[in-house]
């Protein structure tokens, strides 16, 4: 089968950090190297400018130049167009995309293309009008500005991608990996995209529906009172901690620990144990072989039955298909105790 021509759009006068231009090599590195062992004919990768890139290469802020052979006109007539983050003014600071991009996604979409945003590449196919009255997503730091912006939007913020048919988005950073992975099942298959991955030194597949994984932070407030109480609840998530066990470690009452914790985290201290104790979860099914009703135990979210309850509801998918994702080279028998994992979380967050 012919995977068809890949169009990426890179935005004129691009000016973004390196991560937005790592985003931009995603689509490069999945469809631009001919795989001839794995699919041929592979891919016809086209990277399009908006403007003048095409003609000079313009420095980004990364230090890096870009350079393209192809134009919005290039569009037209590619299976797949692919728009990677957009210039960051237009998100932050409401400044118009370029009507000559606008107008060439509807004329792609026109013409049969399949369109793709990765994390704030759906401002673009927002703007378009190409996703009203659909569900989508983008990188959760811009989700609550993607769906005030464009109110016809069905955003999505706890997802990694969002497969709408002949439209598909996807959060930010690696996210934007597991839809070009899934782009390639989808039209190679299965086998294909799973060696591919395994070439990537990446996790075959992560479900579209698995949650956005959101780094916690450690408070960094003018409340030092916080910060010890907070380190000894990590490293005791294996004890039936409460609040109130929290508040007298802290020596102050709840209601001021919740007022407090509110203002240093954004989450009341129920959801910030739950938080802990799921980061925890995480890093077990992660870095050891565990069974799952240790991991519950050791996570403090008791019973197996309630660790997959909590999983499915924060993160969306079970322990078990979590761990999948993180196959292990050497797995370690036992985890160490003063690691309860990176923290991170699903829908909650936004």
């Amino acid at each position: 089968m012919n995977p068809g021509s890949v169009a990426v759009v890179v935005a004129e006068d691009i000016g973004v950090p390196s991560w937005d231009l790592y985003e931009l090599s995603i689509p490069c590195t999945v469809f631009g190297k001919p795989q001839p062992d794995l699919a041929d004919p592979w891919y016809d990768l086209r990277l399009c400018s908006t403007g003048k890139r095409q003609q000079d290469g313009s420095p980004t802020e990364s230090g890096l130049s870009l350079q393209t052979r192809y134009g919005l006109d290039d569009l037209v007539g590619a299976h797949t167009v692919i728009v990677p983050s957009v210039p960051d003014p237009c998100v932050d600071e409401g400044r118009p995309l370029p009507s000559a991009l606008i107008t060439a996604l509807r004329h792609a979409y026109d013409a049969g293309a399949r369109m793709v945003s990765l994390c704030t590449g759906a401002f673009a196919l927002a703007e378009a009008g190409l996703l009203d009255g659909r569900r989508a997503t983008a990188h959760w730091m811009h989700t609550a500005q993607l769906a005030a912006r464009y109110p016809k939007v069905r955003v999505d913020d706890s997802v990694l991608y969002v497969d709408d048919g002949d439209v598909l988005t996807s959060a930010g950073l690696t996210a934007g990996l597991d839809l070009c992975l899934h782009l390639v099942r989808r039209d190679l298959g299965a086998h294909v995209a799973n060696q591919l991955a395994r070439r990537m030194v990446v996790p075959a597949h992560r479900p579209g529906g698995q949650a956005q994984f959101i780094d916690l932070s450690v408070p960094t407030t003018d409340d030092g009172s916080l910060g010890p109480v907070l380190d000894w609840a990590r490293t005791h998530l294996d004890q039936p901690l409460t609040v109130e066990d929290l508040a007298q470690r802290a020596a102050m009452s709840p209601r001021t620990l919740h007022r407090r914790l509110q203002a240093a985290t954004g989450t009341t201290p129920l959801q910030w144990l739950l938080n802990q104790r799921l980061g925890r979860a995480q890093h077990l099914l992660e870095s050891t072989d565990l069974p799952i009703e240790k991991v519950g135990e050791l996570s403090g979210l008791g019973t197996a039955n309630n660790l997959r309850h909590h999983f499915l509801k924060q993160i969306g998918v079970s322990p078990s298909n979590y761990r999948r994702a993180f196959p292990r080279a050497m797995p370690e028998s036992s985890p160490s105790p003063q690691e309860p994992g990176p923290g991170r979380r699903g829908p909650t967050a936004g």
